[in-house]
């Protein structure tokens, strides 16, 4: 089984989104949720830990690498890279197939934006929820805001019709944390499945959707940037 510690290795510290504090909330909420639901406690803490490993080799040592260098890297996405990772740690432990495969499944349909293996068994809906638990509330603010600035984005610019109606940006459009709660945040409530992940969502939901529409409200009109 893999080990907090261990763990920690795969996730660089100074990732202020996908960082191994996050990993550490994730695995918290879904050992809330896995208690709460009866799922494979074992299998979920496995999942939690590997779900957003970013790692490099060097000098035969697996070593993480920051969000931005995995989205420069152009790989294929990183739930699926994940994944790939997990077989190879969960079978140098000597894991069996058929957990292998669970995890695997696990962190392969654990994330939103792609939606070809949605989670079938109750322990991927575990992940699943934990993290978009992750993403809402309070400290789901934060870390839209941290995404933006980091890539050089606003925490608020006023998304255009086209985006409002598709979701696609007009040319020159700044992507604001506003715009991802319009796009992504907002919606997560509606997509979780287990009991204990829904009730937890709806105090996270209000915080956030309060938040941001005062935020709407203080930053006034916004231009799209020329």
């Amino acid at each position: 089984m893999p080990t907090v510690e261990q763990a920690r290795a795969w996730y660089p510290g100074h990732d202020p989104v996908h960082g191994f504090d996050h990993v550490l909330r994730v695995l918290h909420l879904a050992e809330q949720l896995a208690s709460a639901e009866g799922a494979d406690l074992e299998i979920v803490r496995a999942a939690v830990l590997l779900h957003d490993a970013e790692t490099t080799e060097i000098d035969g040592q697996q070593t993480a690498i920051s969000s931005q260098e995995a989205e420069a890297s152009k790989r294929t996405s990183h739930h699926l890279d994940s994944a790939e990772f997990a077989r190879r740690q969960l079978e140098a432990e000597g894991w069996p197939e058929q957990r292998i495969s669970a995890v695997e499944h696990c962190i392969r349909a654990h994330r939103f934006r792609d939606e070809r293996e949605q989670p079938q068994t109750l322990e991927a809906r575990v992940l699943f929820d934990a993290d978009k638990l992750d993403a809402i509330g309070a400290v789901g603010v934060a870390r839209a805001i941290a995404y933006a600035v980091t890539h050089g984005q606003p925490a608020y610019a006023k998304p255009s019709e086209t985006f409002l109606q598709n979701g696609i940006k007009e040319p020159g459009e700044a992507h604001s944390a506003y715009h991802e709660y319009v796009l992504k945040l907002c919606k997560l409530k509606n997509r979780l499945s287990t009991p204990a992940a829904i009730a937890l969502a709806e105090q996270r939901h209000r915080f956030m959707e309060d938040y941001f529409q005062q935020l709407q409200e203080e930053a006034g009109p916004q231009r799209l940037r020329p």
